[in-house]
């Protein structure tokens, strides 16, 4: 059974450190903390995801049925490591407190979360083989699950049109990601008469505040591990013309649809004092990827410019 990062947390309750570590990775990161993970066996999991479904008829008396097994295509998603070294100088551990070890950890893994959802939306394991593919490179140009937001150079402003459009081409969709300056327009469209979008609030696993349009919960792509846009307005446009434009997704996340996968939860261990440098060292380690089940489990709505949505 798939569990989100959150639940696993919970099944690590006598490991105090693991589970602060595995809570603060799903706080820091939307995608994380609703997510589901899937463990599996080994460093990499096969399945075949359905493309095409058998043809079916109707027949004549003494007729025959014209044979159409439909299409299956076979797909393999290989485990990355992701992780890292937290070191904390013993001076700054026996003058300050060992509450600082705690502070910095808290800091890495921070990083460690944006640099996952950079993955997830960006990943691309032809430019950087250790990382696996995201989003944006699992819906290549072409794919019927790619929504141009218009054909204007310089990028179209989003259209709750085909924001629907988009929400559509996915079975049960759940979630919705984007940067915040398009949840802010999409706030700015529902208080205008002219345009509307139905908006609704409610509130996730530690209290925040999250958004909804009709029905499915925004989630934030905000910024990476170095402070940069994860979905910034820089992608190029389906019109040409300066590269000023973003995306946003429509997911389904749940099993067979759109699921982490893991060998074992995020592994904390306390390496003690290393013996080349007097710094004491944690290292966090979490052997993930990515698995979309089927080809209806994501979409995504591109070309859109930084302006007010248009109804």
């Amino acid at each position: 059974m798939a569990l989100t990062i959150v639940e696993a947390a919970k099944l690590n309750s006598g490991d105090v450190v693991r589970q602060a570590i595995i809570e603060m990775y799903a706080r820091n990161s939307d995608i994380l903390r609703v997510l589901p993970f899937e463990s599996i066996a080994g460093n990499a999991m096969q399945y075949n995801r359905e493309e095409i479904l058998p043809g079916i008829g109707f027949r004549g008396i003494n007729e025959a049925y014209t044979a159409s097994e439909g299409v299956l295509n076979p797909i393999t998603e290989a485990l990355v490591i992701a992780g890292g070294d937290l070191d904390v100088d013993r001076f700054i551990v026996q003058t300050m407190g060992p509450n600082q070890r705690a502070v910095r950890e808290a800091m890495k893994v921070k990083a460690l979360s944006h640099r996952w959802t950079l993955a997830f939306i960006k990943g691309d394991s032809s430019a950087d083989p250790r990382e696996f593919d995201g989003l944006q490179r699992r819906i290549p140009t072409g794919s019927s699950q790619l929504v141009a937001a218009g054909a204007t150079s310089g990028g179209d402003a989003l259209s709750l049109f085909l924001l629907d459009t988009a929400i559509s081409k996915v079975d049960n969709p759940t979630h919705l990601v984007m940067n915040k300056t398009m949840m802010l327009r999409l706030s700015q469209a529902a208080r205008s008469t002219t345009v509307g979008g139905y908006l609704t609030y409610s509130l996730d696993e530690f209290g925040r505040q999250v958004t909804m349009y009709n029905g499915l919960p925004i989630l934030i792509a905000d910024e990476d591990n170095t402070g940069a846009q994860i979905l910034p307005f820089t992608e190029a446009n389906p019109g040409g013309g300066a590269a000023a434009s973003t995306s946003l997704y429509v997911l389904s996340v749940g099993e067979g649809m759109l699921v982490g996968i893991q060998n074992g939860v995020v592994d904390v261990r306390d390496l003690g004092e290393v013996q080349s440098q007097p710094v004491m060292r944690t290292r966090v380690e979490w052997y993930t990827g990515l698995a979309v089940f089927s080809g209806k489990a994501v979409a995504r709505l591109h070309g859109i410019k930084s302006a007010a949505v248009v109804a």
